[in-house]
């Protein structure tokens, strides 16, 4: 058992360098930066003009819908990478699993695409 604990040794070692570093950071800021806050930092920001509505407001559904689409579309991207570096292992199965892969993803944006998720009013 003392061996298996052993083993995580280092892993504490590397948690302990990195939490005794955050904090010597964290210090340091408070430390050497000006705190001296006035009305212009601490007032609300929002693309170079302060905010016309309430932050608690209720988002547009397609705000939802766009974000989920982008989500899909990098994951497809994130399969894209190793499936490349792989081709020449995998072989015409895997080609074709991934062609197969894409067309399914490809139908699913020209459906949203005309459905009209894609468009913003």
């Amino acid at each position: 058992m003392d061996e298996l604990l052993r083993e995580y040794l280092p892993i504490l070692v590397f948690m302990g360098i990195a939490a005794g570093l955050a904090a010597i950071i964290i210090l340091a800021s408070f430390i050497v930066a000006r705190q001296k806050p006035n009305s212009e930092k601490v007032s609300p920001y929002e693309c170079g003009f302060a905010p016309f509505n309430d932050a608690r407001r209720q988002f547009d559904v397609r705000f939802y819908l766009v974000a989920i689409l982008f989500i899909i579309f990098d994951l497809e991207v994130a399969f894209l990478f190793p499936w490349a570096i792989s081709l020449g292992s995998i072989g015409l199965l895997g080609f074709w699993s991934m062609i197969a892969f894409l067309g399914v993803l490809t139908v699913g944006f020209i459906y949203e695409w005309r459905k009209g998720a894609l468009e913003w009013e």
